[in-house]
């Protein structure tokens, strides 16, 4: 019943996707941004599934706070973009009682900062009645929105959930980087029967990233398996989202002015851990640190470290490995001292350098 015209689909599809005249293809998007990844993945599962629907505050008329379901409201309906108040405990509760029933919801928090206020509906509800039920209650929903610290806002806005949420049995956590990244495993997320923690960056939003062909396919979904961004045999460096990025001009840096070859490993996923990609990067340069902008006690470079060392990984090992991560404070307002509270390229940079014991 909520399925909308050809034509509408093909006028959103145009924005992203390669022209097609006749079963030919005539011309190829070769970039997209993170923003539209995500609504083009949205939008395919909720043509692919009636069951599927977005609810959150500003979702629909106002196009979302970040803008990713820009025009889902006017193609799918109000029975499927549903704005709700600002209750998040409200709305996700009542999401994961859809979700109990056969649907498939997609919840947005505006902040996964926010999300604090559902923490008690999304552990003890969504990630614990399929075990608690002995197999027989499924929970098949999708909790997303932007996590971790953007621009100037300040301590209550700034927090990195996937360690927090990384540590509950019965949920996945994805964490994506790329546009590709971003509208595989959305899609991924969204077919998965299991509740999913899919924390995006709001800083990514806007960028844009080249795109293989393969993934403007409707049917084009990602494993949660890590990649690998950049080739490299002397220090293995393991990250996630934004700061893939920073690894990655860091890896240059090192490459240019010292003669280094760094390998940086894209995890994507941090529930399931691809401990396996780790090692066998780690078998391969023999020296490894993590990047990550949680805060250094009990994050993921922690449990990365710890998988390290109750593995084979250990005796690959050629020097100790080290975690760059964010301050041990609450997020500053003032720019000059929130530069400091986050990795950058120098301070990875900084810790290659260290660990290879290069000066």
């Amino acid at each position: 019943m909520f399925k909308n015209t050809l034509k509408a689909t093909s006028l959103l599809r145009s924005s992203y996707v390669p022209s097609l005249k006749n079963g030919s293809r005539l011309a190829s998007t070769k970039t997209m941004t993170v923003r539209d990844a995500l609504n083009s993945a949205i939008a395919e599962e909720l043509d692919r599934d009636d069951d599927v629907f977005l609810i959150g505050e500003e979702v629909a008329q106002y196009n979302g706070a970040y803008k990713v379901s820009k025009g889902l409201l006017d193609r799918f309906g109000e029975r499927r973009i549903i704005d709700t108040p600002i209750t998040e405990y409200g709305f996700a509760g009542m999401a994961i009682g859809a979700a109990f029933k056969g649907l498939k919801p997609i919840v947005e928090f505006m902040s996964f900062n926010f999300s604090l206020q559902a923490i008690d509906a999304v552990v003890n509800s969504a990630a614990k009645t399929h075990y608690m039920s002995g197999g027989t209650q499924t929970c098949q929903i999708v909790f997303r929105g932007p996590n971790g610290a953007a621009f100037g806002v300040a301590a209550q806005h700034s927090q990195d959930f996937s360690a927090w949420y990384g540590s509950i049995p019965g949920l996945k956590v994805l964490v994506p980087y790329s546009a590709e990244d971003a509208r595989g495993l959305l899609k991924a997320a969204i077919r998965d029967p299991n509740p999913v923690v899919f924390l995006e960056n709001e800083l990514l939003y806007g960028e844009s990233f080249e795109m293989s062909e393969e993934s403007f396919s409707p049917d084009f979904t990602l494993p949660y398996k890590a990649k690998v961004e950049r080739e490299g045999k002397d220090i293995s460096i393991i990250t996630y989202t934004r700061n893939v990025e920073f690894s990655l001009k860091a890896a240059e840096i090192l490459s240019q002015q010292h003669g280094i070859d760094a390998e940086v490993i894209n995890l994507r996923s941090i529930r399931p851990l691809d401990v396996e990609a780790i090692v066998k990067s780690l078998k391969k340069t023999n020296h490894l640190i993590t990047v990550e902008s949680t805060f250094p006690s009990f994050g993921v470079g922690s449990e990365i470290v710890a998988q390290i060392m109750e593995s084979e990984g250990f005796d690959y090992l050629d020097a100790p490995v080290k975690r760059v991560t964010g301050a041990d404070v609450p997020t500053p307002y003032a720019k000059e001292l929130e530069d400091f509270a986050f990795p950058d390229p120098d301070t990875i940079v900084r810790a290659v350098k260290e660990t290879l014991s290069v000066d």
